[in-house]
């Protein structure tokens, strides 16, 4: 199940005694427990009734222990364990102690009127372990995954849709290059950036701008448009910008997104039916045009020395075969030199 189809069933009241919510992207996690927290309960019930626990300052045989009473005045109790992935027991193997007994125990056959919900997040839980069965069997197991970087531009477009507006392909396209893939970071900058606007506004670039600190002229989104047309004058001026404000525009996120860049220019060169570039590539059909217009300014055998180069500069910014004595913004001033000429 999705994060939006078990916020589905609880406002159905459709309820299950027991949530494992595992995984590397803590945004869904945190979305589902804030909705579990806000809509389960009344605020009259949840006094007597909804409790929030912390991994690290816990155990389970307290969480048991609290998941064993009965609701007061209530159908049901709330038992939020956030940062799960810090409790002792959960890191621990799995032995035949009183303890890991009584704990199986419980989530083989758990109470029904108790509502238990573990955040574990950053990291996927073991699933070879005896408790992720018996949740699998008698609750719900929901795992987060990372949003990966080319679906970004995609999953703010549908953020920003379900919210009622509307945004431009570059406008969602520079977000996604520069905030990277903190879906928290992201939504909080969405957040923000609606209120400043009605919803008959498009988001462009210039309110990006504007409005979450993003440079419109001088971004790598900027830079790899002036690439591909070879404008050595506009390519000049963003690495300028970009060395004289490095901390804006680390050196390891400029490699990263030229990388991911010119990886699709060689993809797209070796694609036998260019009308499937945006699904091949993973780009919304709007930036075709622009790997197409890359394709013909740099060739094949230019695109591939063009990535060894990256990789070559890429160790030279960690100190590899470097004197030490060059910045970050030198190496990318002579990098650039040589992967336009």
């Amino acid at each position: 199940m999705s994060a939006a189809d078990i916020i589905k069933d609880i406002k159905a009241r459709k309820f299950k005694p027991v949530y494992l919510l595992h995984g590397e992207e803590p945004y869904y996690i945190d979305q589902i427990i804030h909705y579990m927290e806000e809509h389960i309960l009344t605020d009259m019930e949840k006094g007597f009734n909804q409790t929030v626990l912390y991994g690290k300052d816990t155990d389970m045989a307290t969480i048991m222990n609290a998941a064993k009473r009965y609701p007061m005045m209530s159908d049901y109790q709330l038992i939020v364990v956030k940062e799960a992935q810090d409790l002792k027991w959960a890191k621990e193997t799995e032995g035949s102690s009183k303890e890991a007994e009584f704990v199986q125990s419980y989530f083989e056959k758990p109470l029904p009127s108790t509502i238990l919900v573990f955040g574990y997040k950053y990291a996927n839980f073991d699933k070879r372990k005896k408790l992720y069965k018996s949740i699998d069997k008698n609750g719900q197991i929901f795992q987060s995954e990372p949003v990966r970087d080319y679906k970004l531009a995609a999953w703010i477009d549908d953020l920003v849709k379900e919210k009622g507006y509307k945004i431009a392909p570059q406008a969602s396209a520079l977000m996604a290059e520069y905030l990277g893939a903190d879906l928290s970071k992201i939504a909080n900058e969405v957040e923000k950036l609606l209120l400043n606007i009605g919803k008959e506004v498009t988001i462009d670039t210039d309110l990006i701008q504007r409005n979450i600190g993003i440079s419109k002229e001088y971004n790598v989104f900027e830079l790899q448009k002036a690439l591909a047309v070879k404008n050595v004058l506009k390519c000049n001026q963003i690495i300028n910008y970009f060395a004289d404000n490095p901390k804006a525009n680390p050196m390891v996120m400029v490699m990263a997104n030229l990388n991911a860049y010119f990886s699709k220019i060689l993809k797209y060169h070796y694609l036998p039916n260019k009308g499937d570039a945006a699904k091949e590539l993973g780009v919304n059909p709007y930036f075709v045009k622009d790997f197409e217009t890359a394709a013909r300014s740099y060739s094949l055998p230019k695109t591939f020395d063009i990535i060894s180069l990256l990789r070559e500069y890429d160790l030279k910014s960690k100190g590899v075969d470097s004197t030490g004595n060059i910045t970050d913004g030198e190496l990318l001033k002579e990098l650039l030199f040589k992967m336009l000429h």
